[in-house]
């Protein structure tokens, strides 16, 4: 009876924490996205870019010949400095190595964005109106809350493309017992009629729109009065998606990003073709009848909005196997079939056929697929332009074409804020391996040719029936292994240099501690694959650079050496002859290099000190991962997948994760005083910066309140106090254009010169 007492009381106490969380104290206020284009670098960034990798690798190089080879020739003569000099060189040169490998990804970012032109508009429709590629979109899902889910779904459905089939892969228990669960699986089960029937009222007046002028009996001629009628059409549309976004519902900053970036922004680029066209009416140009019937054909794709569920957890013939990959699998393994529903004692069974029934299960086949997680929101023109891109002639061997995703702003939590950091960092460094032909794919979003998945395709039986697997789930990064694959059969991917895609940054430490200790296992399994595929791509004379090669050999494993390499600094008291200012001056290009990033992406050059802190806590992450992935290699037994969870509620830790930084502040604070006894400053600095950047990550990301809750949680196991965000304030912005009628209706914006001869 006490517990149950004392956990209504904990619940109570639960609820008036949820009603008086406010935004956190260091948090970000703007929800203002970065820019859909980057900014092209001036010769002079390029030249700093180029200088500081010649200076890191001078400065590495000056280090160790002049300090650790010289000691070695002059310092004491035992086998303890010996083996102190060797290993501490080596975690130099393995940390130097990943700043090299920043530095190196970061410059051919540059010089992708100084090269990129964006395609116009009206290239694309033009292309668009005469050519249709399929695409599937693929959206797994396991337990997510389904506003979630929707957000996804629609920013799929309003995708400006004409063959479009979105499929939410539901991935929870088909049969729930819990009345929660049940009801959530209802409604996510309804997602699909829902979305359709959202979107049923302009997908209806622009459909019958778009009839009245293709069967407008004067073929060859648009009057004023139709440019005038089309230009109506987009104004409603502008005005019907603009009253729907004040009807979202706003609880924290992905709800306005959706509402603000999804619906409105939408709203906003419709409005502009409408002033445009109404423009050209008033002065009396007469556009071609071609231009306004893809401007026509424009709104009907919009609103289309084809979206079904399907469940593989309800056909027992399919892989029931607890990942990601093999929830898509499961999906892209029907393609292209027909299958007869059969009961048996276990389940029903899809059993291939060619016979057409109303009760049999169909799976159209499509040219590519787009996966989708269910936590990423894209923008407008996301399948325009990549499948656009993918279907250019010397694109052919493409298989992957991706944006990486960019973070929510606005984020309530200093600890979302500055992970969110690390992703739009990350966007960056995976454009520049795109220009050295290191790209790997990113999950989170990726438009797929299908044949190339075809190619990497293995079948094997579980449970009398044969199991496709097109996406690797061996280790629990799918996309990585994949990538490999793909390259083993020639296959390329490439990143598209815009911001087109983002996904959800866990808000807390307890969730982030779920993603980033999921990153850091697999890499090393999967090194065996890339020795493997170099070798087989000399063999058919496809020269693997050295460039490639150190990227992608520093993404898959570079979590592993720096974990144990910072370990080593942290723990071992090392000679403070081997230290040097020159060690310093080899890392400073990389610090400078990312503080600069930082600011590029709307952070702070300070919060280059709050990574290195955030990085120190989340060391035992890193190093549980990497040990799992060990594990994985010695064993050969699979390492469940943990998801992250997508909830608005507080995750809590494990144990070790809370107890180990506190560990590292201590133990810095012990290496601080016996450094200063022996009077090695050197080290007695770094431990004392290790000792306050770690308490300050701890203090700011994962809060004194919480790691109690959290050891209290751990000790207990069931008691868990919950926060929730509390609802934010929709920002509205209203913006007056100066429209060049021109301008938008061939490059989309109200922007750049356009060719004479587009006009018309």
């Amino acid at each position: 009876m006490w517990k149950y007492k004392l956990i209504m009381n904990m619940k109570n106490l639960k609820q008036r924490i949820k009603k008086l969380r406010k935004r956190q104290w260091g948090a970000e206020k703007s929800t203002t996205p970065l820019s859909i284009f980057h900014d092209k670098p001036s010769t002079f960034k390029l030249t700093l870019s180029r200088l500081s990798i010649m200076f890191t690798i001078v400065f590495w190089l000056v280090y160790i010949f002049s300090i650790i080879i010289r000691q070695l020739l002059d310092g004491p003569q035992n086998y303890q400095f010996t083996m102190e000099a060797f290993s501490y060189s080596l975690v130099v040169s393995f940390l130097t190595f990943s700043s090299l490998m920043y530095l190196i990804s970061r410059h051919g970012a540059l010089e992708r964005f100084a090269a990129h032109e964006r395609t116009p508009r009206a290239i694309l429709e033009k292309y668009f109106s005469k050519n249709q590629p399929a695409i599937t979109v693929l959206v797994p899902s396991y337990n997510e809350e389904n506003e979630v889910i929707r957000k996804t779904l629609l920013s799929a459905a309003l995708q400006e493309y004409p063959n479009l089939r979105i499929i939410l892969l539901l991935d929870d228990k088909p049969y729930p017992t819990n009345p929660a669960d049940a009801a959530r699986l209802i409604g996510a089960r309804n997602l699909g009629k829902d979305i359709k029937s959202y979107l049923s009222v302009p997908y209806s007046r622009f459909k019958k729109a778009l009839n009245c002028f293709e069967n407008n009996p004067i073929k060859n001629s648009v009057t004023t009065g139709d440019i005038k009628t089309l230009a109506s059409h987009y104004k409603w549309a502008s005005a019907w998606l603009n009253e729907m976004a004040e009807k979202e519902k706003i609880d924290d900053h992905v709800d306005v990003f959706f509402a603000d970036q999804v619906l409105k922004k939408l709203a906003e680029d419709l409005n502009l073709v409408a002033q445009a066209l109404n423009l050209s009416a008033k002065e009396g140009v007469k556009l071609s009848r071609d231009r306004i019937h893809q401007l026509y054909l424009r709104l009907s794709w919009t609103f289309k909005g084809d979206v079904s569920v399907f469940e593989r957890k309800k056909y027992v013939s399919l892989s029931h196997e607890v990942n990601k990959a093999m929830n898509l699998n499961s999906y892209i393994g029907l393609m292209g079939g027909t299958f007869r529903k059969e009961n048996s004692p276990n389940g029903i069974i899809l059993t291939p056929t060619n016979k057409k029934n109303v009760n049999n299960l169909t799976v159209p086949d499509s040219e590519f697929l787009l996966t989708l997680d269910a936590d990423s929101i894209l923008l407008r023109e996301y399948c325009l332009r990549l499948v656009y891109f993918l279907k250019q002639p010397e694109n052919a061997r493409i298989a992957v074409a991706q944006t990486p995703y960019s973070s929510f702003r606005g984020a309530y939590t200093r600890i979302e804020r500055l992970a969110g950091a690390t992703t739009d960092i990350q966007h960056i460094l995976h454009q520049g391996m795109s220009y050295f032909g290191a790209t790997f794919w990113v999950g989170a979003n990726a438009v797929i040719r299908k044949i190339a998945l075809n190619d990497i395709v293995e079948n094997e039986l579980q449970n009398g029936f044969i199991v496709k697997r097109f996406i690797q789930d061996r280790t629990v990064i799918e996309d990585t292994e994949s990538s490999i694959d793909l390259t083993f059969h020639g296959w390329q991917l490439m990143n598209y240099p815009e911001r087109l895609s983002y996904s959800a940054t866990p808000p807390d430490f307890g969730s982030l501690v779920v993603q980033r200790r999921r990153w850091a296992n697999g890499g090393l399994l999967i090194m065996p694959k890339l020795f493997s595929q170099i070798q087989v791509r000399k063999n058919r004379n496809d020269e693997v650079s050295r460039t490639e090669f150190m990227l992608r050999l520093n993404y898959m494993a570079s979590i592993a050496w720096a974990t144990f390499g910072l370990i080593f600094l942290l723990a071992y008291p090392y000679d403070g002859r081997l230290l040097s200012p020159l060690v310093l001056l080899a890392a400073v290009p990389y610090f400078t290099a990312m503080a600069s990033d930082l600011k590029y992406c709307g952070y702070k050059y300070s919060d280059i000190f709050r990574i290195y802190g955030f990085n120190l806590i989340m060391l035992p992450v890193n190093l549980a991962g990497v040990l799992k992935s060990i594990e994985q290699a010695i064993t050969g037994k699979k390492i469940p997948f943990a998801r992250t969870p997508k909830v608005k509620d507080r995750t809590p830790a494990s144990l070790q994760f809370i107890i180990v930084p506190l560990l590292i502040v201590g133990f810095s604070i012990f290496t601080v005083w016996r450094n200063i006894i022996i009077q090695n400053w050197g080290n007695a600095f770094f431990a004392g910066f290790n000792a306050f950047a770690a308490s300050w990550a701890i203090v700011a990301y994962i809060g004194i309140g919480n790691m109690f809750k959290d050891i209290w949680l751990n000790l207990t196991d069931w008691l868990y106090i919950e926060d929730k965000p509390v609802k934010v304030t929709q920002n509205k912005v209203e913006s007056k254009v100066d429209v060049d009628w021109k301008a938008v209706l061939y490059h989309g914006e109200a922007k750049g010169v356009v060719p004479q001869q587009s006009l018309t």
